[in-house]
């Protein structure tokens, strides 16, 4: 657990109590105040985060394998001249042969009709496979999500088809960078709200925006849990304490931050101005010392 008088995550130089130390309120509780079991009951209760124990986690560890070496397989299945709705096929064999159950198959209202999400060019999330073509010059997110024994895993990947242009690389690269250094602060003691500082800070510094109206989430026993995990500066004070496991997954834009959901479908995230996104994603475990990444997929 970070400390009052450690250097604060955030690279101030100052201490944590003096730069980014919660704000608990009178009446408010802090984590190193309760028991294990009254941690688990406290943040259920308030957040409706669910503090993992041991069994749940290697169960989840198992199902996040699963889930990044189908994404892999998948990805691999990825060039031009292949549909969106291959990738698809490819999932549901990938997923009948390891006896899991894709995730976002039938989740939500409307339904959600296929077995994973291919988001291309200036779709941000949620892009529904079809017989869309790929070619030379695509960016390509791939997002699996995968219920093994009753757990779950969640990861996305960018492709890239041929040559792109420097705009779409440097909205793929932002995106993967964003990801990574937000990762590398995770710890037990710091707030929620860092995640999105670090992330909203690196892509601003490139000209790049972040979206704000999706997050990640808690996930493992449930496919959406608490915590809501924003990717943009927000006030989320709620402390990350070991046994939490979230996903980050930020959606950067190469121009305004805004989506417009298709009407048509009520799934399908795209830019407003239909410039390129991208998005990469894992999931992570919250360790006593630090953390663990579930999802043990490789930027090729």
């Amino acid at each position: 657990m970070i400390g009052r008088n450690d250097l604060c995550w955030c690279g101030s130089g100052k201490k944590w109590k003096k730069c980014h130390f919660p704000n608990v309120g009178a009446g408010q509780t802090t984590p190193s105040a309760l028991s294990p079991e009254e941690l688990k009951k406290h943040y259920l209760k308030k957040y409706d985060i669910l503090i993992k124990t041991k069994e749940q986690i290697e169960g989840i560890r198992q199902a996040c394998v699963l889930t990044s070496n189908i994404l892999d397989a998948i990805c691999a299945e990825a060039k031009a001249g292949v549909t969106t709705l291959h990738l698809d096929e490819v999932s549901q064999r990938l997923h009948g042969a390891a006896n899991a159950i894709p995730a976002c198959l039938n989740y939500g209202q409307p339904p959600f009709p296929k077995t994973l999400c291919t988001s291309l060019n200036e779709v941000i999330c949620h892009g529904i496979p079809n017989e869309t073509v790929l070619k030379d010059g695509d960016i390509l997110n791939i997002d699996v999500s995968s219920i093994l024994n009753g757990y779950i895993g969640d990861c996305s990947r960018m492709v890239t088809i041929g040559k792109i242009s420097p705009e779409k690389q440097l909205v793929v690269d932002v995106a993967y960078e964003c990801l990574m250094r937000s990762i590398a602060i995770l710890k037990p003691g710091i707030p929620v709200s860092a995640i999105g500082d670090v992330i909203e800070a690196y892509a601003n510094s490139k000209g790049c925006s972040v979206v704000h109206q999706f997050v990640a989430h808690g996930v493992g026993v449930r496919f959406h849990e608490g915590p809501q995990v924003p990717h943009c500066r927000n006030k989320n004070s709620i402390v990350i304490v070991p046994g939490m496991i979230f996903t980050i997954e930020p959606m950067i834009n190469a121009g305004v931050s805004e989506a417009v959901i298709d009407i048509h479908d009520g799934w399908v995230a795209r830019t407003r101005d239909g410039k390129p996104s991208a998005q990469w994603e894992h999931t992570l475990l919250i360790t006593d010392t630090g953390h663990e990444i579930l999802t043990p997929w490789k930027r090729l």
